[in-house]
Order: C-alpha cells, then sequence, then structure tokens
C-alpha cells in the first residue's frame, strides 16, 4: 500500500551509509543510521538509532537451547553472499502485493532497513526465519483470537530478533519485550522466582491484548507499533508538538531517535520474511520439537528434580519454561504451570513422590520457623528441643500419623513440625520426615 507520498519526500537518507558485508566482525555491529531531511528547502543531518535487535551478534540468538538442538548451522542452505539490488519501483510493487491490514509504504528509509536485512544481517534473517518454526503458530492464535493484523507476528522480530532471553538496557525482557510495570497491567507476574515476561505463550497473549488497547485508542497501526516501543506518553506528546496531527510520518520529528526507525524497520522486516527468495537467502534447517503438554504445580519444586529423576536435561526445562528465573517452581504459594515433551509427562505423574522428595533438604534451604536459645535455661532442658545432633530420616507410610511417630522415636509432635516446616499435622505416605536424636 502506496500513500501520504507528500510527507514522505520530505524525507531523504544520506548517501553516506555504509553497510558491512555480512561477514564483518561482529563486534563492529552498526547500531545507527544518518538521516537527511530536507524541510522547508533546509537540511539538516539527525541520527537514527537502530532498533537494539538489529545489533545482537548472531551468536548470541543461540543462547536458547531450542537453538541449538533443533537449529542445523551446518545445513543453512548455503545462503549465498550476493544480495541482488532491486529498483524503487520493484519494491514498492513487492510491499503492494502483501496481503496485510496494515499499510507497508515505501520510501529511502524503509529501503536502508530492507537493505540491512538482506545485506548485513542475512545470517540473522537465516536464523529468524528458522526460529519462525517455534513461535510463529503461538503468535498467530493470539493475534487471530484478538481479530489483530497476523502482520504483527514479526513485531518480536523488531523487538527481540526472536530471542526468548533478550533482555534490554531499559529492563525490558522475553520475545515482546514487556517492560515489567506494562507486564503487571496485562497480567504477567514479575518477583524474585518468576518473570512471565519471558513466558512466550503468556507474554504473547499479553502483548495481542495490549497492542489491541492500542488500536482503541489510535486507530492507526502505524502509531500503535509505534507506541508499542516508546510508550502511548512518547506518542501524545508527540502528537500535541505536531500540532495534533495523528499521522506516524508526520510526527516523525517529534519521535525519539529509535522510535524513528521502528516503523521503518517493521515494514523492512514483514518485506524481507516474505521476499527472503529473492534476495538468495534460505532458512537455516530446523527439526521439529517434540510435542509438550503441562502439568500443574502446586508445591515448591527445583529443575534438578524433575532432571534427575525423569532423567530429561535441565537446559530443555529451562528453555520449556523460561519464566521460572532461578530454577525453582513455587507452587507452594500459588499453582504453576510445568511445561514438559509429551514423553515425559506420564514419568512425571508416575514419579511425583519420589521426584518432591529427592534432595529437597538440599536444593530448599530456607526455613519457615527457628527458634532462638535461652542462655539462661539449662543444656539439659534446651537440647531436647534443639535440631543438633544425629540426624535420620523416616519415610511415611500409609496409616501412620506424627504422634504415632513422635512416641516411636521419643519426640515431641511440635518437634516434628519444627524440624519438618510443617504447619499443621497433615502428612502423606512416601515422603520422608527429619528427625534429630
Amino acid at each position: 500500500m502506496i500513500n501520504k507520498p507528500a510527507c514522505m519526500k520530505k524525507i531523504i537518507i544520506s548517501t553516506s551509509l555504509l553497510f558491512c558485508s555480512f561477514f564483518a566482525p561482529l563486534t563492529q555491529a552498526q547500531e545507527s543510521i544518518d538521516v537527511l531531511i530536507n524541510e522547508n528547502g533546509t537540511a539538516r543531518k539527525e541520527t537514527i538509532d537502530l532498533p537494539k535487535s538489529m545489533t545482537y551478534p548472531l551468536d548470541s540468538l543461540f543462547t536458547d537451547w531450542k537453538a541449538k538442538n533443533y537449529i542445523d548451522l551446518g545445513k543453512d542452505c548455503d545462503t549465498s553472499t550476493e544480495n541482488p539490488l532491486f529498483s524503487d519501483s520493484v519494491y514498492i510493487d513487492r510491499l503492494s502485493r502483501m496481503p496485510t491490514v496494515m499499510e507497508m509504504p515505501y520510501n529511502e528509509i524503509v529501503r536502508k532497513f530492507i537493505d540491512m536485512y538482506s545485506g548485513r544481517l542475512r545470517n540473522h534473517v537465516a536464523f529468524m526465519l528458522s526460529a519462525c518454526n517455534f513461535y510463529m503458530p503461538i503468535f498467530e492464535e493470539a493475534l487471530d483470537a484478538y481479530n489483530l493484523p497476523l502482520e504483527l507476528k514479526y513485531l518480536p522480530i523488531i523487538e527481540s530478533a526472536l530471542n526468548p532471553s533478550a533482555i534490554s538496557r531499559a529492563g525490558a525482557s522475553g520475545l515482546w519485550q514487556f517492560m515489567m510495570a506494562t507486564g503487571k497491567i496485562y497480567g504477567l507476574e514479575s518477583n524474585s522466582l518468576v518473570d512471565e515476561r519471558r513466558d512466550p505463550i503468556k507474554a504473547t497473549w499479553a502483548a495481542a491484548r495490549y497492542l489491541r488497547d492500542m488500536y482503541e485508542i489510535y486507530k492507526d497501526w502505524n502509531l500503535v507499533i509505534a507506541a508499542y516501543n516508546c510508550g502511548p506518553g512518547t506518542i501524545n506528546k508527540a502528537i500535541r508538538r505536531a500540532g495534533g496531527k495523528t499521522d506516524y510520518w508526520e510526527i516523525y520529528n517529534f519521535l525519539p531517535k529509535e522510535t524513528r526507525g521502528y516503523v521503518p524497520a517493521f515494514i523492512a522486516a514483514n518485506y524481507v520474511m516474505t521476499y527472503y527468495c529473492k534476495h538468495n537467502i534460505c532458512p537455516m534447517e530446523t527439526n521439529i520439537p517434540d510435542a509438550t503438554d503441562t502439568i500443574q504445580i502446586n508445591t515448591s519444586l527445583h529443575f534438578e528434580q524433575i532432571a534427575d529423576v525423569c532423567g530429561i536435561h535441565v537446559d530443555e526445562i529451562k528453555s520449556l519454561n523460561p519464566q521460572y528465573k532461578k530454577g525453582i517452581i513455587p507452587g507452594n504459594t500459588t499453582p504453576q504451570t510445568l511445561r514438559l515433551p509429551m514423553n515425559y509427562i506420564s514419568t512425571f505423574i508416575d514419579k511425583q513422590d519420589t521426584i518432591y522428595a529427592h534432595r529437597s533438604d538440599e536444593l530448599f534451604k530456607n526455613r519457615q520457623t527457628v527458634a532462638v536459645a535461652d542462655t539462661r535455661s539449662s543444656r539439659t532442658s534446651s537440647s531436647r528441643n534443639s535440631s543438633s545432633g544425629n540426624v535420620t530420616y523416616h519415610k511415611i507410610r500409609s496409616g501412620e500419623n506424627l504422634g504415632a511417630i513422635a512416641r516411636k522415636y521419643g519426640v515431641s509432635v511440635n518437634q516434628l513440625k519444627s524440624w519438618n516446616g510443617l504447619s499443621g499435622t497433615k502428612i502423606a505416605a512416601g515422603k520422608r520426615l527429619k528427625i534429630y536424636k
């Protein structure tokens, strides 16, 4: 779709921009481009900051377990180093043929971002085309459920380069780069143990709701994705400074440097993910991961307990459950979800009592209660209530209760509760009690 030519003619990109070969050292990643803007016969030079995702070294995209295990670097279809050059009319025609609801206008800024994706970042594009196999079904389902344009599925390319571990300098996190405050507004929990901004599924549905709400405000998709980058407050300020104009290209000069490149980068990402073959880019070969399912967890659980007993690699558990920052599922606070490959679900269910008991004293050292010694009392009276001395473990049998177990070992019920962090007298067969003698 081509429109608003008068406004676009005012923006001219300086020819001083030099694009590196995609063989250039990663440390020389370009972080900005120079823009020459002509307004009312006066030219002025400005610098546009590139979206952070366009500055990531390629190696950083392979830190996720899925990428390392399912994308084959050695079979990348021999992506050619040759990037064919096309005329402006070809780009205009191709953009107009894309089946999109959102407008995909063309100008020299868009052209330079297309050149960057198809040139210096062509290996990044080959990676992202493969990573799409992991995430695009998730994105498309959520966008379709809220009746949003499906081309928004390429927004995480601009936000995170499809790197689920991406964290910005400002503290935004995950594929969709939610800030903590915004994430909480849209139901994404964040605390010391859990950060649901990193959960691809939950964050995607939150992003769809956020985009829907922004469209209700602006009724213009270019303003919506600009607001996604810099926040609605910044967009509103730019609209006021532009005299109330509500077109992205008309408020362009009043936007932050990165946001000025954000919409052109989004258009370029949609273009290159559609016409990559025209630029001799091939997706890296992808092996589709096994199907997964979820289990509800209602007590504290450590990834290492699951890995040890079920025989699944702990890095795979982390990759499937990226919302748990420390490898701990705090199910004792609120019910939490654990995602595992389908073939491990039955193993977990069959062995869950063993899993919960396995290394629990080692992995969960936080004490629920502590006793403060009374130095005025005798050693004899205090020793009985202390947790010093030899420790033994009692495996609870069916039908046993704390009273019977206390009598067997010559201790009190309160001591058993204190040593094992129990708030009540309810115990489960198969679990172990710690007893000091």
